[in-house]
């Protein structure tokens, strides 16, 4: 990888790709004045080196005084194209494959060789492209990662490397780094252990960080922890790029991460850490451990619980219910399931309820059945196994333990069911789901595990079994679907897109202390707010996903407020601003895809 100065940037912020209109009761007009023309941009390249880095990289966008200037004319062929030649020739190729994963490698090569363009495209295609770079074909493109690496892309940190993180911060070429996503591959969506080909995920968060929430590029840092994997395909498999040993013990790994956590905040003090797709006995302990200490947060924990929230709320606006009034039956006890219900449970306290009756509206499900009062009607199976302290205080007197699903629904009667058990899909039965028709009147059905074969059930299932009055919201995409009666439902993917990125952005832009549960909740609140009267009609329960860059503003703005709120900023000099100076200050920090003019301060 070549290495790239910190000077190296070729963002225009001053120019929005997109218009940011009103987006809710709350969210002020947003001021546009900008610059009138593009300001230049110093680069310390000339020549082919230009044309090799994806950064500088405009290919033969370059007018004929830059090729002069940069000493790169007859080094590209002599017709000058425009970015939007280069954009449908870019989507023109895409669209011409018939496989999800050709279209991924094409994107990344468009990443390796020109890195505006490539995010360009997913700006204004986001909706098309998002399934491409993430969910649900980046499982793909991790189980692939080996036989298709091409070039490297983040940094990796070995078990190899100990002792020397805090030195090998330093090999990465830029000063200003906002974001980093980290796995350790140890859980990447639902196919497991993956190991150093989990880099596709932090990969792919980050393209969209940049193109959904305004970052950009030379601010974002992809990152693998290679712990090793206990993968036994992978450590046989020749083309696998990680450590082929077994994964480090308890106290090698967490003080491994520990020294990850010390160099990298060392170096970039202002960053935000995004933790991603962490085994869930690594995951919760982690979070705890550095919540409070460090500018960080669990993207499958709260990301997730945010998210989720968020499509609660506009679920419960389509029923026509409040969410103090809802109940919920969650299958899956893991740290996405337990933090989404977490994340729930704050959001209808902040609503009005206390924390016990809120906890009171919860039944949550184990493989085994629910955790509920061991009076042996059941068979007590979770009683038996042991229950660990994550899930004891989600053990109701409501229902016996082991009661299964199907009864949980005819006896606790909860008006949302949420799947998150990530196991074989078609959780969710017509039985079930078709006898909450007993006691509501609308459904509300959350199918939120992921890849798509691990589904609980279809959106198409979900409806036919209410008859179309269900309403459903996704953990990956689904196209709409037309009832009998000849109506189209579009069903929203609750996709972590709508939250993390406007999280992200919020706590750079403000050098939030930490990411506390107010954030979160704003976050959730800002999203369902963004939702458009049309997008309602259409039974959707999130923002049309074409209008990512407005709903992360939203959600970026909201987070700022909360923050100067409970005073928790430290890049402010003072503590009270108007919303329409939020707004204004987080569109002029989002980053904007367009070439800049480029020249050389040496001569």
């Amino acid at each position: 990888m070549m290495h790239r100065t910190s000077t190296m940037i070729r963002t225009a912020r001053s120019v929005p790709l997109v218009t940011r209109p009103k987006l809710g009761p709350s969210m002020p007009a947003v001021s546009m004045a900008t610059r009138r023309f593009p300001r230049p941009l110093k680069t310390k390249q000339k020549g082919i080196d230009i044309l090799h880095d994806p950064l500088w990289n405009k290919g033969m966008a370059f007018d004929y005084t830059e090729r002069d200037r940069l000493n790169i004319r007859g080094l590209i062929p002599s017709r000058v194209k425009t970015m939007e030649d280069q954009e449908r020739r870019a989507m023109d190729h895409i669209r011409s494959f018939d496989d999800d994963l050709r279209k991924n490698m094409y994107l990344q090569e468009l990443h390796n060789r020109n890195e505006t363009l490539y995010h360009r495209i997913l700006v204004k295609n986001i909706e098309e492209l998002s399934p491409i770079v993430y969910t649900p074909t980046v499982g793909v493109v991790c189980e692939e990662f080996g036989a298709q690496f091409r070039r490297a892309r983040g940094m990796y940190f070995s078990r190899e490397d100990r002792g020397l993180f805090s030195s090998m911060v330093y090999n990465w070429p830029h000063d200003s780094v906002h974001v980093i996503v980290v796995t350790d591959g140890s859980r990447i969506l639902g196919l497991g252990d993956l190991g150093a080909h989990g880099m596709g995920i932090p990969i792919g968060k980050l393209a969209l960080y940049c193109a959904a929430g305004g970052l950009a590029p030379h601010r974002v840092l992809p990152v693998v922890l290679d712990v090793g994997t206990n993968n036994k395909r992978l450590l046989e498999d020749p083309d696998y790029i990680g450590i082929p040993k077994p994964r480090l013990g308890d106290a090698e790994y967490y003080d491994m991460v520990d020294e990850f956590m010390e160099a990298v905040f060392d170096r970039w003090p202002g960053c935000v850490v995004q933790f991603e797709d962490f085994e869930t006995s690594k995951a919760i302990p982690l979070l705890a451990k550095y919540r409070h200490k460090y500018r960080c947060f669990n993207d499958d924990i709260q990301g997730t619980g945010c998210v989720t929230l968020a499509g609660i709320m506009g679920a419960a606006k389509q029923a026509g219910v409040n969410l103090t009034d809802m109940t919920f039956m969650c299958a899956g006890a893991g740290s996405a399931g337990l933090g989404v219900c977490k994340q729930i449970v704050e959001g209808m306290v902040a609503a009005g309820l206390t924390r016990e009756e809120a906890m009171s509206r919860f039944v949550i499900c184990t493989s085994v059945g629910a955790l509920g009062k061991a009076d042996g009607s059941c068979g007590n199976p979770n009683a038996k196994r042991g229950i660990n302290e994550e899930r004891l205080e989600w053990v109701t007197p409501a229902v016996p333990d082991g009661m299964s699903m199907v009864d949980v629904i005819k006896t606790f009667k909860p008006t949302c069911l949420l799947g998150l058990a990530a196991q074989n899909g078609g959780l969710f039965t017509e039985t079930m789901v078709s006898s909450m028709l007993d006691y509501c009147e609308r459904p509300i059905v959350m199918p939120m595990s992921n890849p798509t074969s691990k589904h609980e059930c279809t959106p198409a299932q979900a409806y036919q079994w209410t008859n179309g009055k269900a309403v459903v919201a996704t953990g990956s995409p689904f196209d709409p679907v037309t009832l009998p009666d000849g109506s189209v439902r579009v069903t929203s993917q609750c996709n972590n897109v709508y939250v993390f990125p406007g999280i992200g952005l919020a706590a750079s832009i403000a050098g939030v202390k930490e990411i506390t549960d107010g954030m979160l909740y704003a976050a959730a609140v800002a999203c369902a707010d963004a939702m458009t009267d049309k997008e309602k009609g259409e039974g959707r329960t999130f923002p049309c996903i074409s209008r990512i860059r407005d709903v992360s503003h939203a959600v970026a703005c909201a987070v700022i407020q909360e923050a100067l709120d409970t005073k928790m900023t430290t890049a402010f000099t003072r503590l009270q601003m108007s919303p329409t100076e939020i707004a204004n200050l987080v569109a002029r920090k989002m980053y904007n895809p367009t070439y800049s003019p480029l020249v050389d301060p040496r001569g």
